[in-house]
């Protein structure tokens, strides 16, 4: 699954901007961004591709409005098609969330070791969707990342992961006139690129700790 990850104001998030057709400048870099988190998105917007930020928990547009009784911040790929809250933005609300790295957790019988999930050279593009909600007076863009099961690299840390693209994927992902069922072959769980995974700090375990996340171990790198 995605519950915390991390954007950094770089020059691979910039070339993930160009290559998906995102004219943008300077983008804070954001630590440990967390659920009901604002969150850059790349979506549609009358009839352009922009990115906006977003409340990182879905907030369908039929809803009485944002709320966090239920978790609505990963949105898994297999119930895209039938559940109610993302049926609609899956045909017509995909986005992608640019991200540098993911946070998952490895347990023990001890405690639960937060693990650093980043790519090599390079910003990811997580698959999401995203909604409208207004009452007339609030106006609220919200998003949901989509996750897959974990490919098998990462199925010793955890069972779901963020649906990762690469950028011919993205475009595709992106594309209006993209058919649905021509996704389907995206949420298969594989890596889309090398991971480099790490432990951290486990302060980074509070949504509140905005800081760079400190490596505790050596890297490793996941081919695939």
């Amino acid at each position: 699954m995605a519950s915390r990850y991390n954007i950094v104001d770089d020059a691979a998030l910039h070339l993930l901007l160009a290559d998906l057709n995102v004219d943008l400048g300077p983008m804070p870099t954001r630590y440990n961004l967390a659920p009901t988190d604002q969150v850059p998105v790349i979506h549609h917007w009358e009839g352009n591709r922009i990115v906006s930020d977003m409340r990182w928990w879905l907030v369908p547009n039929w809803s009485d409005g944002p709320s966090t009784k239920y978790p609505m911040f990963n949105a898994r790929s297999e119930t895209l098609d039938d559940s109610r809250a993302y049926k609609g933005c899956f045909r017509h609300k995909r986005c992608i969330i640019p991200a540098h790295s993911f946070v998952g957790w490895k347990e023990n019988e001890q405690q639960k070791t937060p693990i650093l999930f980043s790519a090599v050279d390079r910003a990811m593009a997580f698959a999401g969707i995203w909604d409208y909600w207004s009452d007339g007076i609030q106006h609220v863009l919200s998003c949901a990342i989509v996750t897959t099961l974990a490919a098998p690299e990462l199925a010793q840390f955890q069972q779901r992961m963020p649906l990762m693209l690469t950028i011919e994927q993205a475009n595709q992902w992106l594309d209006t006139k993209q058919d649905t069922r021509g996704l389907q072959s995206l949420f298969k769980p594989s890596l889309a690129y090398p991971l480099q995974i790490a432990a951290i700090d486990p302060g980074f375990g509070s949504p509140q700790n905005k800081e760079a996340p400190i490596l505790i171990g050596g890297p490793i790198i996941l081919s695939i």
